[in-house]
């Protein structure tokens, strides 16, 4: 059995006092050697988790022991190395972003599908099945016959809608399945679309990581890996490890045959980024990869340095975005 335990989770409630609960919630995350990233918002709780057994169920123990979130869900995998290499409880105005005033998902959602009927649902050719993922998800992978919004944020997301001939108009609306990682960002999305008016609004319950880990693969219609947020990549069918890395410089998930490329040098660049970083940038970056190769030699790991954001602009680090 593999040494570590991921939980991923997420729950829209109401918690006027979420500040009040990052200092309790990371002594206790760390008191159990676990590690991750948490999100706590008015909106609720978002996150993966992950380190030993018992202690990751300690946590999740913990976080029930609240009245609010007593059916708090979470999904499991397992890993032989550990996924993320220090613990942070962040406040934030939502447990992900959108930014569309009076949206609110404990209001009202699209229907959940569960992952055993989600074939059937796609069957239907009046559905319109939209991947709701950043763009560097979706280049992995994707349902069959997905439209893919090539958004680089979630943000984005509203502005695509807008911009699509096929949802606009006074007739009626067509029907619209919507999906990403875990089903958080459904949640949002289908709340959107039900604010604008879409009456059979849908999405897959658990998101993809559900459907991979409940649908046989000679039974799925998912083509590819799924990106996760961790040090894992990607996963496949069975929730297995793909064979994506990442590339430190700008977060692509890269394949065997990206690696190849003649731009791919590992910690400074790939195909994606490699004309949009500066000199020092790079000699930065390379600087860092050679003390990640050091730590790694002394079997150590390397967390004193963040890579930059996807666009060059700054730094940034990947946030739960189940």
């Amino acid at each position: 059995m593999p040494a570590f335990l991921t939980a991923a989770l997420y729950q829209f409630v109401d918690l006027p006092d979420f500040a009040d609960l990052r200092e309790p919630l990371l002594a206790c995350c760390e008191a159990n050697e676990v590690k991750g990233t948490l999100l706590l918002a008015r909106e609720g709780i978002n996150g993966t988790i992950a380190g030993p057994e018992a202690g990751v169920r300690a946590v999740l123990t913990f976080l029930r022991a609240d009245p609010r979130l007593a059916r708090l869900p979470h999904k499991e995998s397992w890993s032989e190395h550990p996924p993320f290499h220090r613990m942070k409880v962040r406040l934030k105005k939502e447990i992900v972003t959108l930014r569309v005033p009076g949206l609110d998902p404990n209001q009202t959602v699209g229907q959940y599908v569960k992952p055993q009927d989600w074939n059937a649902l796609l069957a239907d050719p009046d559905v319109l099945l939209i991947d709701t993922r950043n763009d560097y998800e979706v280049a992995i992978g994707t349902f069959e016959g997905a439209i893919n919004p090539n958004i680089k944020t979630f943000t984005e997301l509203p502005a695509w809608l807008d911009a699509q001939p096929a949802l606009q108009g006074e007739g009626k609306k067509p029907k619209v399945a919507m999906f990403c990682t875990g089903g958080i960002r459904c949640e949002k999305s289908t709340a959107l679309m039900k604010m604008r008016g879409f009456d059979e609004v849908y999405h897959l319950e658990g998101g993809i990581l559900k459907y991979l880990e409940e649908v046989p693969a000679e039974q799925s219609t998912w083509q590819g890996d799924c990106f996760v947020f961790d040090e894992r990549v990607s996963v496949g069918h069975g929730l297995v490890p793909g064979p994506h890395e990442l590339c430190r410089s700008c977060r692509w998930p890269l394949d065997p045959q990206e690696k190849a490329s003649p731009h791919y040098v590992k910690g400074v660049s790939c195909a994606h980024c490699h004309d949009q970083r500066s000199p020092e940038e790079k000699a930065r970056l390379a600087e860092r990869q050679r003390q990640v190769e050091l730590a790694e030699a002394r079997g150590e790991v390397h967390v004193g340095a963040r890579m930059p954001d996807r666009d060059g602009g700054g730094i940034a680090e990947p946030e739960p975005q189940a």
